[in-house]
């Protein structure tokens, strides 16, 4: 069977995978005060960066539409969606909208729409997962079902370098922006089963909260020698190239990958912000 990946724009590809047909992205819309920015190739990220230090109100996105998602339903038998977490984007909901107005249509396609319940490298691992699947000749149906099990299984965590979207948008109070940016606070964030986001620890300095994280991949990592372990860092190489080495040193993966993040997840890790997925 042909098959086509499909991921909405906070799926941090790699080179690799961007070269590779079976893989396609459906942009979200990055909104900042009155500027409004399609998160595809274009993506500029110096600029979204600068536009999101200046803007007194914090980044929005608004997720594709059902259209989007259908334009690319086109063409392969079998058709995987991978999003956002529906905790976190309507873009799950789009995709099923979606889903359910092209069988009406094309009962005989394929179509299987996985909210990641992460984001980021979460989702990328989740698109690698099927590729790797649908290499050995699986079927659809062992295909979604496998893929829901090693959903089950992944863990998502991220360090901020600041705080500023998270009180811009309200989720954090001024005052405790304040005190953490003279403290020079990290939080060292994960993402729950269910697709929330939560706070693990926080350390005076980004590279003691590296450190926490790196601590806790080591600790509730299980069969690491079968799992890829996926980087995704903005604007930062050189703080994802120490995150790789420090885990590397203590955790035998089957191998790791290092992407920058694309518009969705830059919005969300901020500059210099580490998320991390296994």
């Amino acid at each position: 069977m042909s098959y086509k990946i499909i991921g909405d724009s906070c799926t941090d590809l790699t080179e690799e995978m961007r070269k590779d047909g079976h893989f396609h992205i459906v942009p979200l819309t990055l909104q900042v005060g009155e500027d409004s920015i399609v998160d595809d190739r274009t993506f500029n990220q110096a600029r979204f960066l600068k536009l999101v230090s200046e803007s007194p109100v914090a980044p929005k996105s608004s997720c594709p539409s059902p259209d989007a998602y259908m334009e690319l339903f086109k063409g392969e038998e079998d058709i995987y969606v991978v999003t956002l977490s529906s905790n976190l984007s309507g873009s799950f909901n789009s995709a099923e909208v979606a889903k359910k107005l092209y069988l009406e249509e094309n009962p005989h396609k394929n179509i299987e729409v996985i909210n990641s319940c992460s984001a980021s490298v979460g989702q990328t691992l989740i698109a690698l997962k099927i590729q790797e699947y649908a290499g050995i000749g699986l079927s659809f149906k062992e295909i979604t079902e496998r893929v829901r099990k090693f959903r089950e299984s992944l863990s998502t965590k991220f360090v901020l370098e600041n705080l500023d979207t998270l009180r811009k948008s309200g989720r954090l109070t001024g005052l405790k922006a304040i005190i953490s940016s003279v403290l020079n606070i990290k939080p060292v964030m994960y993402g729950t089963p269910e697709g929330t986001i939560n706070k693990l620890d926080q350390a005076r300095g980004i590279q003691k909260a590296l450190g926490i994280m790196v601590d806790s991949v080591e600790k509730d990592v299980k069969n690491p020698e079968e799992r890829i372990f996926a980087i995704a860092h903005c604007n930062n190489p050189e703080r994802a190239e120490f995150v790789r080495e420090e885990i590397l040193k203590r955790v035998s993966f089957k191998d790791c990958i290092i992407v920058n993040t694309a518009g969705v997840s830059t919005m969300y890790a901020g500059d210099g912000g580490i998320i991390i997925s296994y």
